[in-house]
């Protein structure tokens, strides 16, 4: 199984960072942890790419190279992960989109061949069986708000790390507070869960390890 992991762009805002970035020569300001994450989740056996568009663009061969793409992504990314899916489209890619986005307007993508609706430690074992038997669901959904002691380190050789400002690690999820502005407790419920110290070391060493 081919799987391009698509992160679209981030849309000119707080979140973006555009002009600072031409100050520190970077091309964006953080890597796409999500995509990682889903990424390291995913069979060793499946090839695996990724194109994150704050990076570079995304070109015909990246897609027509692959048997699904996976779109993650937030919803200032929206504009961008439109036109993403309509690329996908014309060139007949089938389409498996997961992410705040897509939980929060499921109905504006319509058009998605699969949705992912979720925390994906929930439910992506029941999407990998279902794609490797050719019978994936058009949507896969879970309330669940999952213990984080079972996420792998992210698969960050799939980047360029010079590409960006600076690396991320999640510790947490979820939140007790109820911010108007924030949909945290919405995506990930109102009990923050953390990972042991073990996995944060693991985390730590793999980006040391990588410079």
């Amino acid at each position: 199984m081919k799987i391009l992991l698509v992160y679209p762009l981030v849309s000119e805002t707080f979140w973006s960072f555009k002009h600072a970035l031409r100050v520190v020569r970077r091309k964006a300001a953080f890597p796409p942890l999500g995509a990682l994450t889903v990424a390291a989740m995913l069979p060793d056996s499946w090839e695996k790419r990724l194109v994150d568009l704050n990076v570079r663009a995304l070109l015909d061969e990246d897609l027509l190279w692959a048997d699904y793409v996976f779109i993650s992504a937030m919803i200032a990314q929206k504009i961008s992960a439109r036109e993403v899916v309509d690329h996908c489209r014309a060139l007949g890619v089938k389409v498996v989109g997961g992410g705040p986005l897509f939980r929060a307007y499921p109905d504006d993508f319509s058009d998605i061949d699969h949705l992912v609706l979720g925390e994906a430690e929930s439910i992506i074992s029941e999407v990998v069986k279902d794609l490797e038997a050719g019978r994936p669901k058009r949507f896969y959904q879970t309330s669940d708000f999952p213990s984080l002691e079972g996420i792998p380190v992210p698969l960050w050789d799939l980047i360029n790390m010079n590409d960006y400002v600076s690396m991320s690690i999640q510790y947490s999820r979820g939140c007790p507070f109820n911010c108007e502005f924030c949909d945290v407790i919405v995506m990930n419920g109102r009990v923050p869960r953390v990972k042991r110290d073990e996995q944060m070391l693991a985390e730590l060493e793999a980006l040391y390890s990588r410079g």
